[in-house]
């Protein structure tokens, strides 16, 4: 059993060579390149606290939170969920934007031993009460905007507790006045209630003991439970260790180079997110580096912070780099500070790319990566080692290999196969389900269900799927959950939902349906009854109403044939 954070050798200053100062710090599992510390996801923003506790953590509108002052919040914070509950085998649900209160409350989380729930704010209230009720999920913390989507869970159960925080008193004055308005109109009070189970977050923070780490085994306990729909089928949650994501975070911080407190990166990617989660955040806690927050992507807004705030490292999905581009159209824009922008989550148009290179940043480089790998297992080096239009090479300490995948035999050079990955930052499995557990990992390998090649090189370029997932804007979709919830409306006898080509988002989710005999299907109302089932990103934006779907001799819908031109 791994040991408590305050059993831990003493921090010894910051040296000029991170891997030595890593290992005199904690106990170090040996790496085939880089050491991986053997401690909880905690130990990051600890030591990062002891090492440079005046050093900015995060900025919001402008106003910045030290590690110091966020160490002690989420120390403070974690004694309070401990009374509430909250420990190893317990699950903590987290349901919001990207402010600091989301980082205290996931670093207390993990200094309880609970495991972070994350739930999306794109989620209906119906998807979140799913998740709440298949974990038994007992403390959530949230947004009081949000609040609504767990009222059904905190009144039914199995939720007793809801700790709510709020934007308003972060914002602007008449900013402010527009948000409380907005929680009258959604939740029907001005001022939020607290009782016994419903509890201010400043106020958990107010005269609590400083906690420390609860222990675990960071290689099996899970320190976040990400739901997804995997590599495979309909929605899943993946549990991810605090080795997975350590790991994940020391190799990005190899990646980015450089000392401790010099790095920053631009963190309007959600949390929730494995991408924005590790990339974002995990990553700047391990090279004690500074997050510029924004609570959601607004293009002019987020190009203004870009800015001010100077960001070294840009983490971007395609959909935002060509929001970006309609925006700097003829208005020319300084970004030369940045080191890099990331482009992930999924296929990069060429165009989109050169548009956003003309606006001076030349350092913009694919990677790739899945939730199932905490995410991230390639990326391209930013420089001249950049190939534009592949998603770079393994990262450190990350297998790779591909394979037929009919017959498992292993393809080389310039061959098309399944996409196979190893290493340190893979998951653990899905959460109550074995059988698609064992479907995914084989022999420790990942099967991602990407088809993609290799060069001679050693650089990798995703060609096709495996299955039918559609990525826009950066998030996964799974056309079969989205047909289940089409096929629930009572005018609908049979549906297919596919993704098609978009500039902004990558792809586009489109939904055909088949009417039922003597019915009609009006697709502005079928557009209203998604917006309750689904989340908005899961909403179909183009639904066609056709008289019949191609299907094989089996029976089975054609997808192929709906993606044809003129289908």
């Amino acid at each position: 059993m791994a040991a408590t954070i305050s059993s831990y050798p003493s921090l010894l200053p910051s040296t000029t060579d991170w891997r030595l100062s890593w290992r005199s710090e904690f106990v170090c599992d040996e790496p085939t390149i880089i050491p991986y510390p053997r401690a909880p996801l905690s130990a990051l923003l600890r030591r990062a606290a002891r090492h440079h506790p005046a050093h900015p953590a995060c900025t919001l509108y402008g106003k910045a939170l030290s590690y110091g002052e966020l160490d002690e919040q989420a120390r403070r914070l974690a004694s309070s969920l401990k009374r509430l509950g909250a420990k190893p085998g317990q699950h903590v649900g987290l349901l919001l934007p990207n402010i600091p209160e989301y980082l205290a409350a996931m670093q207390a989380v993990w200094l309880t031993g609970a495991t972070v729930l994350q739930l999306s704010p794109l989620m209906v209230a119906e998807e979140i009460g799913q998740w709440i009720e298949a974990t038994n999920c007992r403390i959530v913390v949230t947004l009081d905007l949000l609040a609504p989507a767990v009222a059904d869970s905190f009144e039914r159960g199995p939720l007793e507790h809801v700790v709510l925080t709020s934007l308003a008193r972060r914002m602007a004055m008449w900013q402010s006045l527009l948000y409380r308005l907005e929680r009258v109109r959604r939740n029907g009070y001005l001022l939020m209630p607290y009782d016994s189970r419903r509890h201010r977050f400043d106020s958990l923070l107010a005269e609590e003991p400083l906690s420390e780490a609860v222990e675990v085994d960071p290689a099996e306990s899970v320190a976040v439970l990400a739901p997804t729909g995997g590599t495979t089928a309909s929605p899943k949650a993946v549990m991810l260790t605090h080795r997975n994501l350590l790991a994940n975070a020391m190799q990005l911080r190899a990646w980015l180079g450089g000392d401790d407190a010099t790095q920053s990166a631009l963190a309007v990617l959600p949390f929730f997110h494995s991408y924005g989660l590790s990339v974002s955040m995990l990553s700047m806690w391990a090279s004690c580096g500074t997050m510029h927050l924004y609570p959601r992507f607004e293009t002019r807004a987020v190009l203004s912070l870009m800015e001010t705030a100077r960001p070294s490292l840009v983490p971007a999905v395609p959909a935002m780099l060509a929001a970006m581009n309609k925006q700097m159209a003829g208005k020319p824009r300084d970004f030369s500070f940045v080191r890099a922008v990331i482009s992930g989550a999924s296929a990069l148009a060429r165009e989109v790319r050169a548009e956003f290179e003309r606006t001076g940043i030349q350092q913009l480089v694919e990677g790739y990566g899945l939730t199932e790998a905490s995410p991230v297992t390639h990326t391209n080096p930013p420089g001249a080692g950049n190939r534009p239009g592949t998603i770079g090479k393994p990262l450190p300490d990350t297998e790779a290999r591909l394979v037929d995948p009919d017959t498992g035999r292993e393809l080389g050079t310039g061959e098309v196969g399944e996409l196979l990955v190893r290493g340190p930052q893979v998951m653990k499995g899905y959460f109550n389900n074995p059988m698609a557990t064992d479907e995914v990992l084989r022999d420790g390998w990942l099967h991602t269900g990407d088809m993609a090649s290799r060069d001679a090189d050693g650089y990798y370029t995703i060609v096709d799927r495996k299955r039918d997932i559609i990525k826009t804007s950066g998030f996964l979709v799974y056309p079969a959950e989205v047909e289940e919830v089409l096929r629930g409306h009572p005018d609908i006898a049979e549906v297919a939902v596919i993704g098609v080509p978009d500039r902004e988002r990558g792809e586009m989710v489109k939904a055909l349906v088949v009417p039922r005999s003597g019915q009609q299907v009006n697709p502005a109302e079928l557009d209203q009854y998604c917006k309750v089932h689904l989340g908005k990103h899961k909403r179909p934006r183009s639904i066609e109403v056709v008289t019949e779907l191609p299907r094989n001799f089996l029976g089975k819908v054609l997808r192929r044939k709906l993606r044809e031109p003129g289908a």
